[in-house]
């Protein structure tokens, strides 16, 4: 079972009146639109199971780095109960989506560009490709990373109010 195909899948979804993007995997015998909380399939890939799981992982990777520099950058997101907010863009999540998914093609590009993605979610990538840090290829693949997280919400920031000296 363990070798079983899996559809890697990119769909749009509502529950309560609520709705979401989800990005993940069901086995090839289930129909994705079988479940009553999806609407919508934009990507639908059908890959090993292994390669699926390895995949997913690098999407919600992105996906959660992405977010981390939002929140960070004091943008509003909503969040919606399940899944990944509708303030992200669907053009977005499928670039994200389909560099993930080409890029596992590419065994050594793959583990380069998600030892990158890891960085990534520690610190940005834009000082180590300014800085000259990372050479050739790896700059190369730097940039197309760091690109992947680069989306500024039209919605407006959050100011920190300053809490009153006195209760």
């Amino acid at each position: 079972m363990e070798s079983s195909p899996q559809y890697l899948f990119l769909a749009s979804g509502a529950k309560n009146g609520e709705g979401f993007w989800i990005v993940g995997a069901k086995n090839c015998d289930e129909n994705i639109l079988e479940d009553k909380n999806l609407l919508d399939c934009h990507r639908k890939e059908l890959i090993g199971n292994k390669s699926a799981k390895e995949i997913l992982f690098a999407i919600n990777l992105n996906i959660n780095n992405l977010f981390n520099e939002l929140r960070n950058k004091n943008y509003l997101i909503e969040k919606p109960s399940m899944g990944i907010s509708f303030n992200i863009p669907l053009d977005l999540l499928e670039t994200i989506f389909d560099f993930w998914l080409d890029i596992y093609k590419k065994q050594e590009v793959w583990e380069t560009c998600l030892g990158l993605l890891k960085v990534r979610k520690r610190i940005s990538l834009t000082n180590l490709i300014e800085s000259d840090s990372l050479k050739g290829d790896t700059k190369k693949w730097a940039i197309k990373v760091e690109n992947l997280h680069t989306y500024v919400p039209k919605s407006l920031r959050i100011e920190k109010l300053n809490d009153p000296m006195w209760k």
